[in-house]
């Protein structure tokens, strides 16, 4: 009995955030898909709040979530604000060192390949945030997948 009101305590915690993530959840969706109906957009949703625009395939290697690649990349908010970019000659990472959605999003092109990922913040940095971006943001990169190593 008396583990009962801990266990309670416990349980409204982890349903009030389960609550919470579901409302952000609903917030990021309705922001991409204004962003995408403003912006007159053709992006693929994926099933996990990540939306996908590809401008051009490219021919070379494939990648999966486990490569190491190498991507030019601008990230900016909707609003149009860069809060990152890579060089042109880009940077490379392995794809289980970076956020969810780069993790998802870079294995759907190929070496060559150009596009935009629309991530929505639990696919980003989540409510916490990151350096200069605040938490629960949804973000914009412009992708070049440059090399797939």
């Amino acid at each position: 009995m008396k583990y009962m009101l801990p266990l309670l305590l416990i349980l409204l915690a982890v349903s009030s955030c389960k609550k919470d993530e579901e409302k952000q959840a609903e917030k990021d969706e309705t922001i991409i898909t204004q962003y995408i109906s403003d912006n007159g957009l053709n992006a693929t949703a994926t099933g996990s709040g990540l939306y996908y625009i590809i401008d051009s395939q490219g021919g070379g290697a494939s990648c999966n979530s486990n490569s190491t690649v190498v991507v030019a990349y601008s990230g900016y908010f909707t609003n149009g604000d860069v809060f990152d970019e890579s060089l042109i000659s880009g940077i490379e990472f392995n794809l289980q060192g970076v956020i969810s959605g780069w993790t998802e999003g870079i294995p759907y092109f190929k070496e060559g390949g150009v596009g935009r990922l629309l991530i929505p913040s639990a696919l980003a940095y989540g409510e916490s945030g990151s350096g200069s971006v605040p938490g629960n943001s949804v973000l914009i990169f412009d992708v070049t997948l440059i090399d797939v190593l």
